[in-house]
């Protein structure tokens, strides 16, 4: 079983930047994709951005694109969100998820492994 550890949350004023990680141990990972999801108080998990772990593909939610950069480090099986502009509608946990199947991207339910995540909060 792969094992997923997210790091580098933290607070952060709006305009500033965080660069998220996750860190996939145990079993070699042999999944086809990662993606990043956020979850917020009383609100649904949502798909913040995803990478096809052959071939780097990279999709992104709309409310992010051209804010943040989703990256993945095949060698050591790691991938990382680099998060610029941060507004307060970021905060949320942030969880790291990975896909064996080939359910859509951004549906939570298609990730078969997840990460314990880590929160962000950005004060206005």
């Amino acid at each position: 079983q792969v094992q997923l550890v997210e790091s580098g949350g933290g607070l952060v004023q709006a305009g500033g930047s965080l660069r998220l990680s996750c860190a996939a141990s145990g079993r070699t990972f042999t999944g086809n994709a990662m993606a990043w999801f956020r979850q917020a108080p009383g609100k649904e998990r949502e798909f913040v951005a995803g990478i096809w772990w052959s071939g780097g593909i990279v999709y992104y939610a709309d409310s992010v694109k051209g804010r943040f950069t989703i990256s993945r480090d095949n060698a050591n099986n790691a991938m990382y969100l680099q998060m610029s502009s941060l507004k307060p509608e970021d905060t949320a946990a942030y969880y790291c998820g990975a896909r064996m199947g080939l359910q859509a991207m951004t549906n939570p339910r298609a990730y078969d492994v997840w990460g314990q995540g880590t929160q962000v909060t950005v004060s206005s």
